[in-house]
């Protein structure tokens, strides 16, 4: 016979994972963003404390954003793919990760040649950046799962990491950049993998 647990450290442990599980998400999306402040801090052209926390503060507003709207698309066609919304989540979950590897061992290097905290540079590269998070929130809107505190968690991790990538880029921008692409690939295919294991094998 099984250990009985109390019901509330069962939904403790609940929350723990989930949590757990949405800082993976954000991290995973953070990574783009990531990888272009370290572009950024590695050409030095956004190398003045405004300019850094206008990038990234536009980072993580754009990334926050965009999973609400997927989600608010998810939710308006949930009930014509409730039997197959499990499937479509891990799917759109692998599609997002392998995009992001791909582009992680891409040769092409990041240069900037003009301040990208400014202008029609800083909206392109917000939208470049964070288009990955649509197909994010139309993932979690098939999953039941409510948006207001991932959308909340996605956008402070990214405008943390965003600001992280830029104070030290100069020194690891070169080095790590396309790395931390294929990192976040591999925990959005492996978040993917999880959601559809736990939906064919329900403990």
């Amino acid at each position: 016979m099984g250990i009985e647990y109390p019901q509330d450290l069962r939904s403790a442990c609940y929350i723990i994972m989930d949590f757990a599980t949405t800082l993976l998400v954000a991290v995973g999306l953070a990574m783009d963003a990531f990888a272009v402040s370290l572009g950024a801090g590695t050409s030095l052209q956004s190398n003045n404390t405004r300019s850094r926390l206008r990038l990234s503060f536009h980072f993580g507003l754009f990334q926050a954003f965009m999973p609400v709207l997927g989600w608010l698309a998810g939710s308006s066609i949930d009930r014509f793919i409730s039997s197959v919304d499990h499937w479509i989540a891990a799917l759109l979950l692998a599609y997002v990760g392998g995009k992001m590897i791909r582009e992680g061992f891409s040769v092409v290097p990041l240069v900037f040649s003009e301040d990208p905290s400014r202008g029609k540079s800083l909206v392109m590269l917000s939208v470049a950046t964070s288009i990955d998070a649509l197909a994010v929130g139309l993932s979690l809107s098939m999953l039941k799962v409510q948006i207001v505190t991932p959308a909340v968690i996605i956008g402070v991790v990214t405008f943390s990491l965003s600001l992280f990538g830029l104070l030290v880029g100069n020194y690891l921008g070169n080095k790590f950049g396309k790395v931390t692409q294929v990192l976040g690939g591999l925990i959005l295919i492996g978040i993917g993998l999880r959601v559809l294991i736990t939906h064919l094998f329900p403990a």
